[in-house]
C-alpha cells in the first residue's frame, strides 16, 4: 500500500516525505549515516513551523518546515 500524509495549516501545506528528507539531511549533516537509522518518529508542530523527531529512541531533534 502507499500512502501519502499532507498536513495543512494556515493555509500552508507540508508533505511527509519532504519532512522525513529534511531529518534525513540534518541526520547526515551531523556526519551519521542513513543506514544507521532503524525507527524514526516524528511529531509536527505546524504552529512552530517546526517537526521534532527522535531516531532509534534516542537522538532527537528539530528541523524547520
Amino acid at each position: 500500500m502507499k500512502t501519502n500524509v499532507t498536513v495543512e495549516y494556515a493555509g500552508k501545506q507540508y508533505e511527509e516525505k519532504d519532512i522525513i528528507q529534511k531529518i534525513k539531511d540534518a541526520w547526515v549533516d551531523a556526519g551519521k549515516k542513513i543506514k544507521e537509522i532503524k525507527s524514526l518518529n516524528i511529531y509536527i508542530k505546524p504552529e512552530e513551523t517546526a517537526a521534532y523527531y527522535v531516531i532509534n529512541d534516542v537522538e532527537s531533534g528539530k528541523i524547520t518546515l
